[in-house]
């Protein structure tokens, strides 16, 4: 158990009998109340992000992570299959696992796994990934970057919003934190 005060962002902690990633962490001393800590977290589990007020005097447990390394092979019925870069085995794991995290991913991407009792809870997205648009308006002669932004679906089924220059063909580089457009990759 360690206080809330000393929470950090990236930690991983046990919240209501789930795993979360704590995200961004912010201490409030408002005038003559007491403080308090509002930690905004993701589940590993469904893969939501929420936010959660502490007491400043609360405490909360630090749940400890193995981390491997694991390339995502193909997704079936059954779920999605990752492979161990080191022992060559094989996890499959399901959707309410993963949430939304495999429309960033395409077969024979390496990412970090996290396990939390020896079984699979999440996976460790890159910051940036780079995927193809498949699907998006044309664009418009004359429209500049700053004009409004348009709907672009990618490879893998995601949908961005991505500036009006941008054309089916182009990869593009995507913020996967808050589903953004960066760049041009």
């Amino acid at each position: 158990m360690i206080q809330v005060s000393q929470v950090r962002a990236g930690m991983c902690i046990l919240f209501e009998n789930d795993v979360c990633r704590v995200m961004n962490v912010h201490h409030v001393t408002p005038g003559n109340w007491r403080g308090f800590v509002q930690v905004r977290m993701r589940s590993l589990k469904s893969g939501n992000s929420f936010e959660h007020r502490f007491g400043s005097t609360e405490k909360v447990e630090r749940a400890i992570l193995e981390t491997h390394q694991m390339e995502y092979l193909y997704s079936d019925p059954s779920g999605h299959h990752f492979m161990n870069q080191e022992s060559y085995e094989q996890i499959t794991m399901d959707d309410e696992t993963l949430g939304d995290t495999m429309q960033y991913l395409l077969p024979n991407t390496v990412i970090q796994v996290d396990f939390y009792e020896e079984k699979p809870v999440g996976i460790e997205l890159p910051n940036t990934v780079s995927l193809e648009v498949v699907d998006t308006e044309p664009s418009m002669k004359g429209a500049t970057a700053s004009a409004s932004y348009k709907p672009a679906k990618m490879e893998t089924g995601l949908v961005v919003m991505v500036p009006p220059f941008i054309e089916v063909g182009t990869k593009i580089l995507i913020d996967t934190r808050e589903n953004k457009y960066l760049s041009r990759g």
